[in-house]
């Protein structure tokens, strides 16, 4: 009797994982229909028809109890995250007028066509829209794209205009 409760007891696990915590793979599903129906039919020849029908009632109302129990809001509220998150990411630079368009810098990273540069003195992430810069070159802020800052390579005033 003691195998039979523990094969039906797998399978009734097996139920719950499969339709609680990796629903849609059928493994579970498979396993646990296998373990309930070997339950019973070991049951039935042990048993006779009286306790094959206990055995497949119970099993029957054990599923039905806990789909029930794993279904209401309660169950999973303790699972869940219960408070807000209400961060920030920080502010962008051009909010806080640390960088304006037309300051200069200098690039840490290759930007390719996005990394790291550094004006005047403070670390920001860049990208630029049509070209790669190597590391160490003079950069011009152009833009902002919300936490990063739009930069082009700088144009000396002695170099031709292209």
């Amino acid at each position: 009797m003691t195998a039979i409760i523990l094969i039906i007891l797998l399978g009734l696990l097996l139920m719950v994982a499969e339709v609680f915590l990796i629903p849609g793979t059928g493994l579970a599903g498979i396993g646990a229909f296998a373990a309930c129906g070997y339950g019973v039919y070991r049951a039935f020849v042990l048993y006779g028809n009286t306790g094959g029908f206990i055995t497949l009632a119970a099993v029957l109302m054990l599923s039905v109890i806990f789909l029930a129990v794993g279904l209401r809001s309660k169950t999973w509220k303790r699972f869940t995250l219960q408070e807000n998150i209400d961060g920030t990411s920080g502010t962008p630079p051009q909010q806080t007028g640390e960088v304006r368009l037309g300051d200069t810098g200098h690039t840490l990273s290759r930007l390719s066509p996005a990394g790291k540069v550094m004006i005047r003195g403070k670390v920001y992430e860049a990208h630029t829209l049509d070209c790669y810069i190597d590391p160490q070159q003079e950069i011009e802020v152009t833009g902002f794209d919300n936490f990063s800052l739009v930069v082009r390579p700088r144009r000396h005033p002695s170099a031709p205009i292209q």
